[in-house]
């Protein structure tokens, strides 16, 4: 996940210069980092679907591969525009899926109760992407030329595959593949039911509006920061790095104290659910202030903790989306949830550069941005406090706390 999201973060880290050398508008470079997205969705849908009959580490080590890949082009000093449309449509297809499969992958190590902090340590990885890749792909930038920065992310990714295609393995709780199953009654709910329930749809907009947010950060903060307000390309990477940190702060924490609660069995004062849309709501606040502010070091305050309080439902719709399911379909239902969340990032970029290029100055335009941020936080945070209800979607549909490994636990 960590060389998975510095591969996300490199179009927006190279952006200021990407649209002076190639003199292209921010409409324009909001459709190039929109096109990452093109394939996203529906790739993420298909390959979550193979899981049920293709091992995940398979799938992870192939979707590596091709990532990887599609970077090194632009390394070539006559990869134009199109060239850059061309990889990040390819990179999106290989990376869509790759949340989905790494929890799935991952939720065959831990049962029920224990998945909360695991989760929030594989979301941490993309923090981490982010927080590693602002200052060492800003240096790299700085000083062998954006190009580099391409061509370092696909590097450092064939070097992840070579080392996952020794060590990666699957959890003794993983489902065994179609064919494994056949003769063997397990559980099954009709995928409409899940799809419908109410905890899965109020997670898909609370992470459809989480990914809007995190997605207009990656693209457009640092032109943000080096434009409206004058920063240094370094400055910039800089601040865009230790918020990633902050942000993986807020991740782990809130895995820490899910997983304490979900071993006592006493999960606090609000249902299981709310929490994560009481964090969307000050979230809005948050990108509000940040929008509205002449305060640099208020703006700072703001990147570091609570505008990233959103990103904790990236975490929760998973475990949610993943409690509401059996495991043999948790990928699948997982994939969906990943589909509908990625079209918060197929619009962000696109939308926001719009609303930039349209407003009266570039500093008026990105507030209207980020305050059109902050509504889509508030409306997904009223749902998800309202409606996010993991357990009572669980029993209703009849999928049991724990599940049954289908090998010993004991190697």
């Amino acid at each position: 996940m960590l060389v998975n999201f510095a591969d996300k973060a490199v179009l927006g880290l190279a952006g200021p210069s990407i649209m002076t050398d190639f003199g292209i508008s921010r409409q324009e470079f909001g459709a190039a980092q929109a096109a990452f997205f093109a394939l996203f969705s529906v790739s993420a849908l298909a390959v979550s679907a193979m899981t049920r009959r293709v091992r995940t580490p398979v799938l992870l080590l192939a979707m590596a591969l091709v990532w990887s890949c599609a970077q090194l082009p632009m390394v070539w000093t006559a990869a134009g525009f199109a060239t850059l449309v061309v990889t990040r449509v390819l990179l999106g297809a290989a990376e869509g899926p790759a949340t989905p499969v790494a929890v799935h992958h991952l939720h065959g190590w831990f049962d029920n109760r224990e998945r909360a902090l695991p989760t929030a340590v594989l979301m941490v990885g993309a923090a981490g992407g982010t927080a590693v890749a602002a200052p060492v792909l800003s240096f790299v930038i700085a000083t062998w030329g954006w190009r580099w920065a391409f061509g370092a992310v696909g590097l450092i990714g064939l070097l992840w595959a070579v080392v996952w295609w020794r060590y990666g393995a699957e959890g003794p709780l993983a489902p065994p593949p179609a064919m494994a199953r056949e003769g063997r009654q397990e559980p099954s709910v009709p995928l409409r039911r899940i799809l419908s329930s109410r905890t899965f749809l109020s997670a898909c907009v609370g992470s459809f509006a989480a990914y809007w947010l995190m997605s207009s950060l990656l693209t457009w903060l640092p032109d943000y920061l080096e434009t409206v307000h004058g920063w240094s390309a370094r400055e910039a990477g800089l601040i865009v790095g230790a918020g990633a940190v902050a942000n993986g702060a807020v991740l782990l924490v809130h895995g820490l104290v899910a997983q304490r609660a979900a071993r006592s069995g006493r999960p606090g004062r609000l249902p299981r659910g709310s929490g994560s849309g009481l964090l969307l709501l000050l979230s809005a606040a948050a990108v509000v202030t940040l929008a509205l502010t002449g305060n640099d070091a208020v703006r700072v305050a703001m990147l570091f903790g609570p505008v990233a309080l959103a990103l904790v439902m990236l975490t929760v719709s998973q475990t949610s989306c993943a409690r509401i399911a059996p495991p043999a379909q948790r990928g699948v239902v997982l994939g969906a949830s990943v589909c509908v969340m990625a079209l918060g990032g197929i619009l962000a970029p696109l939308v926001l550069g719009t609303i930039v290029d349209a407003g009266a100055t570039v500093g008026d335009g990105y507030r209207n941005g980020w305050i059109f941020t902050a509504a889509l936080l508030g409306v997904a945070g009223l749902l998800a406090t309202v409606f996010l209800r993991p357990e009572r979607d669980a029993e209703r549909l009849g999928v049991p706390e724990s599940t049954t490994p289908h090998v010993s636990l004991v190697h």
